[in-house]
């Protein structure tokens, strides 16, 4: 396809729109964030990167703790409201109808209506320019128990997550596979082809 050069930008998408809770279950606040993924597996390792002017900012960085709220598309209105306005101006949990419950492992609370919560402590902050990007150990994941199949599956195909993507925000949707399909073998053929096999020796 013919492409367009444009100057480097940060145009990754999509990416989770997540919203994260800081401060206290006596005085929580919320703010929403893009910037955010998972950095390594063992230790669980995430980021999120926040504006040093953004009012959370001088939570997270004095308390050195934060918690991650998936969203999902009955939260959405509220992931842009929080997104948007500032907990320096008016109570946005409050405004946004949105509760709070005590963390397992953190002094920071969890929004309630989030069906997966992560709970991180930071060990690392780096100033890159515009934001300064809190490295974190996640160190508890709370997970709504209607999301966990007999099997002890997390199924979160049930929950609507939504992402973002250039400005914009979608509900994940159709499934087109699932990781290693690009090389696993399709069992039906390797049986037929086993049988063929056996019947040529």
């Amino acid at each position: 396809m013919k492409k367009v050069k444009w100057k480097g930008g940060a145009l990754i998408s999509p990416v989770p729109s997540v919203m994260v809770t800081c401060g206290t279950i006596q005085k929580p606040n919320v703010i929403t964030i893009a910037w955010t993924g998972i950095i390594n597996t063992n230790p669980p390792k995430t980021y999120i990167s926040v504006r040093p002017s953004r009012f959370s900012y001088q939570i997270i960085k004095e308390t050195k703790e934060f918690v991650i709220n998936l969203t999902t598309a009955d939260l959405v209105r509220a992931a842009d409201f929080c997104g948007v306005r500032s907990g320096k101006d008016c109570d946005k949990l409050k405004l946004m109808n949105l509760t709070v419950q005590p963390a397992s492992d953190v002094n920071v609370p969890l929004l309630e209506q989030s069906p997966v919560n992560l709970e991180c402590r930071v060990n690392d902050i780096i100033p890159l320019g515009t934001h300064d990007m809190f490295i974190a150990d996640i160190v508890a994941v709370n997970v709504a128990e209607e999301l966990i199949d007999k099997t002890g599956k997390l199924c979160l195909d049930k929950c609507s997550l939504i992402a973002y993507s250039h400005g914009e925000y979608f509900e994940l949707g159709r499934k087109l596979g699932k990781f290693g399909f690009s090389v696993k073998k399709n069992k039906k053929k390797r049986k037929l082809n086993s049988e063929n096999k056996n019947r040529n020796t």
